[in-house]
């Protein structure tokens, strides 16, 4: 059986390194703890569990079944397609308003959170029953040689080519090649890997990201003036700033990290694919009843779109890096799949017909007293089965996707494409988000007698951090930016409260409710009907004059007064 993780070559003259020879020596070691660990693995292993119930006593007992041994699975793995698949199932779904991005579910989300967490709590308690021990053993070996054998990569690298070494963007870029060279080498199933090939493969490809990097900043110069400018104060506020080349390799490094790496070919490529599957999806129903026999049909169906930007900054985040088309053909299916739900409904009714049918029956001539057989017309009601199919199409909203299936740093990479659009904002041009996340938003200066509330004060130097973040759904900190019930969560708790991550029914039901006439700034206004849910959809924070605070689109200040908010307001609440 070959190794999940392969053994390093080093050359002669890379081993002279002092640091690479103890990295290379500790990577050895954590191999040869993972050949022990793998050579305890049973030949069978055991199945979930199966609890039999017994129809006569009512006993129940659990049943142990063995299959052949297949390699097990990460605890983070197993979270990613256990909590998905429930998160998204046919109860969590609701409509999604095309006009607003307000995201009032999450107490529906939190549920189905706590769902998620049962399920995965019992995978986790079958890997503690002793029969798998081995198992979860090797997984923890083979992990810890994975960080080794990247550990003395990256310190090989860095001792052969100082230069990308003393380069923040470079090393960077480095560092995420050689992860990928490595991946390259297990999934070809290869028991050892000479260093020096993944390292040579790893530069050539990190010096081009790197020239692509700097040719997008001589192409962008607007972009790049912004993200340095951004530099420059994230600097001074941390009093860190040593000379003008290490403000330019951090501001370059900004750039970098929020720029799309993938081709043009492949991201075009995978928008392409993906108009297709939407296309013959409205085909589908286009031709339902030519593809269909039934009596009757009925239609609730959702429109077919998405945006494009969310779909390529989806994609990178889950990929983790550069892609090429064929790479994500999985990814696209699978998404597809969580965006769009289709249900078919059939029910039946049981109706009568009247149908003419011929009988015969016996006449007597009056006057011969003759007998025959005539036939004869006559009516009768038949039962029969009346087929009424009723398809709803739900699109479930592309951009609420991404908190059910990503992990902590993956949301917050997609934040970031969103928030820059990848830096790409000539490459889908008739995107609604093109023009949105350009640094501007509205303000307001909040008068001086409003901050003279120390409380009110303390909300506002927190909540006007965050000005400019773009809207993601289910997001509920600084790191993967925010939906509205989540900002303000994170804005309370951080200003003298403790109420945890609620949605805006949960904040509306910690509130006192408070008149318009009494509503003060640092009280919360509440809204309904911006999003298909019941109770309230959306919460912002009131800051006086008509105007709140809230995490729009992105999070900004609005004035109350629009018809908008008017026709959907429904409530102020003062926080306990």
């Amino acid at each position: 059986m070959s190794t999940r993780s392969p053994k390093l070559r080093f050359t002669k003259e890379e081993l002279e390194a002092p640091a690479v020879k103890r990295a290379a020596a500790k990577a050895d070691k954590a191999k040869r703890k993972l050949d022990k660990a793998e050579a305890k693995i049973p030949k069978k292993a055991a199945k979930p569990a199966e609890r039999v119930i017994d129809p006569d006593t009512g006993k129940s007992t659990v049943k142990l079944a063995f299959q052949e041994k297949t390699p097990p699975v990460s605890g983070l793995a197993r979270t990613a397609t256990v909590a998905p698949g429930i998160a998204l199932s046919a109860a969590a779904h609701r409509k999604v308003s095309e006009t607003e991005h307000d995201n009032v579910g999450v107490e529906s989300a939190q549920r189905l959170s706590e769902t998620a967490e049962g399920g995965v709590r019992l995978t986790e308690a079958a890997y503690r029953n002793h029969r798998l021990r081995p198992y979860r053993n090797a997984e923890q070996a083979a992990v810890r040689a994975d960080r080794a054998n990247l550990s003395a990569l990256n310190k090989a690298a860095s001792t052969k080519d100082p230069q990308f070494s003393s380069n923040p963007f470079s090393r960077m870029q480095q560092r995420r090649q050689i992860k990928q060279q490595y991946a390259a080498a297990k999934r070809a199933g290869a028991d050892a890997i000479n260093a020096s090939e993944v390292i040579g493969k790893a530069g050539e490809k990190a010096a081009a990201a790197t020239k692509k990097a700097g040719e997008f900043v001589r192409k962008h110069k607007k972009g790049f003036l912004v993200v340095g400018m951004l530099a420059v104060l994230l600097v001074m506020f941390m009093n860190m700033m040593s000379s003008c080349s290490v403000l330019t390799e951090g501001a370059l490094g900004a750039v970098g990290i929020s720029t799309y790496p993938s081709s043009d070919d492949a991201m075009l490529g995978a928008e392409a694919a993906y108009c297709q599957m939407e296309a013959e999806l409205q085909e589908y129903l286009d031709n339902y009843e030519s593809t269909h026999d039934y009596d009757e049909y009925h239609y609730d169906l959702d429109s077919i779109q998405h945006d494009p930007y969310v779909l390529i900054s989806m994609i990178t985040a889950l990929k983790g890096g550069e892609w090429t088309l064929d790479e994500v053909q999985g990814i696209l299916s699978m998404l597809f799949e969580k965006q769009y739900i289709l249900t078919e409904n059939v029910t039946t009714e049981t109706r009568y017909r009247t149908e003419t049918r011929t009988g015969t029956r016996t006449v007597t001539d009056p006057e011969t007293g003759e007998s025959s057989e005539e036939e004869y017309e006559y009516d009768v009601e038949v039962p029969y089965t009346y087929y009424i199919c009723t398809v709803t199409l739900e699109n479930f909203n592309l951009s609420h996707v991404p908190v059910y299936i990503m992990s902590q740093d993956q949301l917050s990479m997609y934040a970031t494409y969103m928030a820059t659009l990848g830096n790409r904002s000539d490459l889908f041009p008739t995107s609604a988000y093109v023009g949105r996340y350009n640094g501007s938003y509205q303000t307001y200066e909040i008068p001086p007698e409003a901050l003279a509330d120390e409380t009110f004060a303390a909300m506002m130097a927190e909540a006007e951090k965050y000005l400019g973040y773009p809207y993601v759904w289910g997001g509920s900190s600084p790191s993967t930016s925010f939906d509205c019930s989540g900002f303000v969560s994170w804005v309370i708790n951080h200003s003298g409260w403790n109420v945890g991550r609620l949605g805006a029914q949960g904040l509306y039901n910690i509130c006192t409710p408070v008149s318009p006439a009494n509503a003060r700034p640092g009280d919360l206004v509440f809204f309904q009907g911006t999003y298909d849910t019941d109770g309230m959809s959306h919460v912002g924070i009131y800051v006086g004059n008509s105007t709140m605070l809230h995490c729009g689109d992105p999070i900004s200040f609005t004035n109350l007064n629009s018809s908008y908010w008017q026709a959907h307001f429904a409530a102020y609440g003062r926080l306990p």
